[in-house]
């Protein structure tokens, strides 16, 4: 599903090159659930942002099913992203302008389904994660823990084949944690290919492999 070969990036300083990920070669099957940890700046972020398209400035091949990523142009890239994957960011990405209702709406408007069937897929998840009585207000007038569930909602909303998390549960308390890590594993035992980055022993034990990340290097596989 997923193939990595020979993938780097790295950032040029003078006539030195400071190195995020080095010669990453790595194949994600359909259906895993992957952990990739490591201590702080080791590249864990920057690989599960190259993964999810939103950082292209890398050397090297990347084969999504059989789109070669490496080869395409922006709008290709955006178009595979939105048909196949859902991410969750560390730091949400919400739109302020936008409602929580509306926000959950946005990737629903990428995959052209009809408004009628939008609103109930809104309104089912709205209520999966016990969220109903917030979909009128913006992300400003929400908690950080409440922003990140509204993020995950976002993520897994349209069903998308592959689901990239970066520190899914940082900012939820213990239980809201465990419940969400319950659901992604619901979701990869349904077949959703999940990918988190994590520091947590714990969340990491809800996947079938965990990838060790130091200094750039892949020391698992």
């Amino acid at each position: 599903m997923i193939r990595l070969r020979g993938v780097e990036k790295y950032f040029e300083q003078g006539i030195t090159r400071s190195y995020v990920l080095r010669r990453v070669d790595l194949d994600i099957a359909e259906g895993e659930f992957v952990s990739i940890m490591g201590p702080s700046g080791a590249g864990k972020s920057t690989l599960l942002h190259v993964i999810g398209m939103h950082d292209m400035s890398w050397a090297g091949e990347y084969h999504f099913y059989e789109h070669a990523i490496h080869k395409l142009n922006k709008k290709d890239r955006s178009e595979v992203y939105k048909k196949y994957f859902g991410f969750v960011f560390q730091s949400y990405h919400l739109l302020d302008s936008l409602t929580v209702y509306e926000n959950l709406d946005v990737p629903l408007g990428y995959r052209n389904i009809r408004k009628q069937e939008r609103d109930a897929m809104v309104c089912d998840v709205l209520d999966r994660f016990n969220i109903v009585g917030k979909k009128d207000l913006f992300p400003s007038q929400l908690s950080g823990g409440q922003q990140q569930l509204v993020g995950i909602a976002r993520a897994v909303i349209a069903n998308p084949k592959v689901i990239l998390a970066d520190e899914p549960t940082g900012n939820l308390h213990t239980t809201q944690g465990e419940e969400i890590m319950e659901r992604f594993k619901k979701l990869n035992e349904q077949g959703t290919t999940i990918i988190q980055v994590t520091h947590s022993e714990r969340n990491a034990t809800f996947g079938n492999r965990v990838i060790d990340i130091r200094d750039g290097w892949i020391e698992g596989k």
